[in-house]
Parts: structure tokens; C-alpha cells; sequence
């Protein structure tokens, strides 16, 4: 371990992420955080240098064999954000460049951040390369699918541990501003090497962060400095734009406020960004219509399989209050015909996902249409991915399945395996659940060792259009546009 200890004392010193005088001090602090009592100074560093990561992997093996961590997945977590917390700034010190760069450029700011959040292991690089992604050609676009393997899983031996630990309110979700250099537990993530870019959004303290095991380029979170409760209303959508205008070069969306159609974190208010140029943004306005109360609005349907309205405007303040009169508008709308229903019992079902964006000067915002209500039917929901289609796909619809990459669960790629033995009948242990729609996979397709994968994915793809078609309030359909251009028409004939 002693050539490890040494050799990250140099990369950080290469990478100028320490300084010579400060190398004792954090050679002791290393020892102590790895479980050693000395080291040989007198060694060399390698050369070259091994990659920083690989020394990590060696410092923490080390560790466990010292005993001074449990091989289990989360002490090794916390103990590696530790340990890169060493070659990490103060808050105030990234805080402080990330400013200072924005002066010169805001793209110049975002690189200088996402680059350290790579480089000190926060955004988890070889996690998410495990990930499988691939592309589907559709009427509506290429939508984008991904199979999630980064988020590492939890033992039994940790999960049997976690029931033992005291509840602990601090810090109070995933998402509060307690978590940078928090060092974290069973139930918590090591958050030693976690660092926010405190931000000004309409007269209030957000933060700004990467997410450590990203689903597109420079995935971002746009947290409240306030734990409170997720609310999409017009605050939302001026923070929205607010955002985009301070980062100009990227996006910045937010799932509905309500179950079903919401996030998984509806107890923290937060936005989800990035950099990425996702399928819906892609897609053009098939129908364009006036909003006479806004007159600098320009307002369109997105030919999508979901329900989405397109707004855009030079003008903020009334792109802001045109997209409140949406919301408020449709919170209350009701169209049987259509299995539209608004509130049952006092309880609302109808909520929008926004995204927002910058089109050169203008700014833009597009608002999906949503609905939560269940049935006897569909117990999860009449406007949630059908039990058809829940053999691929069961969970929510949020905010980055609306704009058309699917996050699909990990069970997957060794099911999927299963399928393509079955489809070469060949010996398997394909689930059950799978059964039909692989026998008409096999029906419809000439399958062979060499197109298996291809058959499979284009499969797989069909099946995500289907889910958004699903979650879509308005079908695309002759019916389902006449009922959506029904919204459209009592829009036009309010004053806002």
C-alpha cells in the first residue's frame, strides 16, 4: 500500500489539486483514513503515474485487508469519498473559481465543475459506463434507451445492518444542502467529496450539483438551500427560466409536483438540467395556435407520443405568466370523453412537467400534460405504462422518460439473455412475464445468432414508445387530437 500512498500524493500534486508544502499533512491524513501507522517516504513515485482511480482501488483494498473497513459495498463508498475529498477544494474555494470563470464564460464555469466532480469520483465514471444504451428510431424521433447498472447493489449483510442503525434526520433527504462533506452511513451515501455551487434564483439561495451516476451529459440538480416540499406552480416556472438564463447553454426541466406523474423525491424542492439535447426538444410543432392574452407567446403542439404544448417568447415575465395560465387552466380541466378527470374526492390528478430551455435571445418551455388518476383497470395509473408493457417497464414516468430516454431497471440484461436464448431456442430461464411478448417477437421476426441483439433492442424500443404513448393524456390518435385541440380552444377563449 505504501507505493498507493505515494503515488496519490503525486497525482494530486501533477494535477495541482495540493501543494508541496501541504504533501506531509495530507500523507497523514491518508494513513489515517486507510488504517496505517507509516509509510517509506523515501519511496518513489511511479512512473508514470498510474491512473487516479486505480490508486483509489488500491488504497481502499488496502484498507480492508488492514481491517479498517467491513468489505461491504457502502463502507467502501464512504471510504472512498474520504479519500478524494483530499484532492478536493473547499466549497468556498470551487465556489469562488466557479464565479470567477462564469465572469469569462458561463460554459467555462460548468466544465471547471463537472470536470473536478469527475475527476475527485463524485460523478461515479465506471459505474455509469456499465450502463447499456442504445437508439430507436420512431415516427416521432430516435428515442434514446438506456439499461441502468451503476447504482451499485446492497447486500444482505448491509441490508440486515441498516435495520440496526438509529433513525437519523440529518441530514433530512439526499437532496439538502447537509450532505457536502457529509461523511454518510449504511443508509447514506459518503458525501465527504460532495461539493454545491451556491446560486441566486429569483431572491433565493439554490444549489447547483452533478448527479453521481448520471443519465446523459452533465446531469444536473437544482436544489432548494430550504428541505420543502416539491411545488410546480408559476415560482417554479420563473426559477425555471431564471436557471436557463443564468446557464444559457443548458436545460433545466421539473417532474409534476404529484404521485404517479412526480419524481421520486417529492419531499425536497429541486430541477433536474444538463447539457444534453434530448428526442422531444428535436420534435417539431405539428399545430400552431394563438394565446390572445399573450401576445408575444408563440404556442404549438409537439408532435410527440406524449401530450406536450410549446411555448416561446422573447419576453420572460410573459412566458412565465402564459405558462401559469396552462397550468392553472388545466389543473381544474375535465374531459370525460377523453378519461380526463380532474379531481375525485378532493384529490387532484391533473399536474405538468416543464422544461424549460434558450432558443438563442428567446426562451422556451415546454409543458406535458399529465394525469395521476387510477382505476380498476389500471390500478397504476390510467395515464402510466400499461400492464402490457410493464415487463420492460413498471416504474414512473418522470421528467426524463417525458423527453424520450428510457431508464429502464437492471434486471434486464440478464433477462433479456434469457429472451435471446429462447428466441434461438436454445435451454433458458426466461420469466414468465416475458412470454408473450417474446413468442411474438419470434412469430414476427426471422431470428438468428447474428440479428438476436438487434431484434431484442429494437424490441426493447418499441415497447418505451408504447410506455410514453401510455402516459400520454391525449392519444395519437384522430380521437385524441380532437380532444387535446378541445383544451387548446378553451384556452383561446380565456383572457388569461
Amino acid at each position: 500500500m505504501d507505493q498507493a500512498i505515494v503515488d496519490f500524493i503525486a497525482i494530486g500534486l501533477t494535477k495541482g489539486l495540493l501543494q508541496r508544502m501541504d504533501s506531509i499533512y495530507w500523507t497523514n491524513r491518508l494513513l489515517s483514513l486507510v488504517g496505517k501507522k507509516e509509510v517509506e517516504l523515501k519511496q518513489k513515485p511511479s512512473s508514470p503515474l498510474p491512473p487516479l482511480l486505480e490508486v483509489l482501488d488500491q488504497l481502499v483494498e488496502g484498507a480492508v485487508e488492514n481491517g479498517t473497513i467491513e468489505e461491504m459495498q457502502s463502507e467502501r463508498d464512504i471510504l472512498e469519498a474520504e479519500i478524494m475529498d483530499i484532492l478536493t477544494p473547499l466549497p468556498s474555494k470551487v465556489n469562488t473559481r466557479f464565479w470567477s470563470l462564469y465572469e469569462e464564460d458561463p460554459k467555462k464555469a460548468t466544465d471547471y465543475f463537472y470536470d473536478l466532480s469527475r475527476e475527485n469520483n463524485y460523478i461515479k465514471t465506471r459505474s455509469i459506463a456499465k450502463n447499456i444504451a442504445f437508439t430507436k428510431a420512431t415516427a416521432f424521433g430516435d428515442l434514446e434507451i438506456t439499461i441502468n447498472l451503476s447504482k451499485p447493489e446492497k447486500d444482505s449483510r448491509q441490508i440486515a445492518m441498516q435495520r440496526a442503525l438509529p433513525s437519523s434526520s440529518y441530514p433530512a433527504c439526499m437532496l439538502c444542502m447537509e450532505n457536502e462533506g457529509y461523511e454518510g452511513n449504511l443508509n447514506h451515501p459518503g458525501r465527504a467529496n460532495h461539493r454545491i455551487i451556491r446560486m441566486n434564483v429569483n431572491d433565493e439561495t439554490w444549489g447547483f450539483q452533478y448527479s453521481p451516476y448520471a443519465y446523459y451529459p452533465e446531469h444536473s440538480i437544482f436544489l432548494s438551500a430550504k428541505h420543502r416540499p416539491m411545488l410546480v406552480d408559476q415560482t417554479a416556472y420563473r426559477n425555471l427560466l431564471a436557471i436557463v438564463e443564468t446557464l444559457p447553454h443548458y436545460f433545466v426541466g421539473s417532474n409534476a409536483g404529484l404521485p404517479i406523474v412526480g419524481g421520486s423525491i417529492l419531499s425536497h424542492d429541486h430541477y433536474q438540467g444538463g447539457r444534453h439535447t434530448f428526442p422531444m426538444e428535436k420534435a417539431e410543432v405539428m399545430y400552431s395556435f394563438d394565446l390572445p392574452a399573450f401576445s408575444t407567446v408563440q404556442a404549438g403542439i409537439v408532435k410527440w407520443p406524449m401530450s406536450v404544448i410549446r411555448l416561446n417568447s422573447l419576453d420572460k415575465e410573459e412566458l412565465v405568466q402564459a405558462a401559469a395560465f396552462i397550468l392553472n387552466e388545466w389543473e381544474g380541466y375535465s374531459d370525460e370523453d377523453a378519461d380526463i378527470v380532474a379531481f375525485s374526492n378532493g384529490e387532484p390528478h391533473n399536474a405538468i412537467t416543464p422544461i424549460a430551455r434558450r432558443k438563442g435571445a428567446a426562451y422556451e418551455i415546454d409543458l406535458v400534460l399529465r394525469n395521476n388518476r387510477t382505476s380498476t383497470a389500471f390500478p397504476d395509473g390510467i395515464f402510466h405504462p400499461h400492464p402490457k408493457v410493464q415487463h420492460i417497464k413498471k416504474e414512473n414516468i418522470g421528467l426524463i422518460e417525458v423527453m424520450g430516454l428510457a431508464i429502464l431497471p437492471p434486471r434486464l440484461k440478464p433477462e433479456l439473455k434469457e429472451v435471446a436464448r429462447y428466441l434461438l431456442d436454445q435451454p433458458n430461464e426466461m420469466k414468465d412475464y416475458h412470454k408473450e411478448w417474446a413468442v411474438m417477437l419470434k412469430e414476427s421476426n426471422t431470428v438468428t445468432a447474428e440479428n438476436v441483439q438487434e431484434v431484442i433492442k429494437e424490441a426493447v424500443g418499441e415497447v418505451f414508445l408504447e410506455v410514453l404513448k401510455d402516459a400520454g393524456v391525449y392519444k395519437t390518435t384522430e380521437e385524441g387530437k380532437t380532444a387535446f385541440l378541445r383544451f387548446i380552444e378553451k384556452l383561446q377563449k380565456k383572457e388569461g
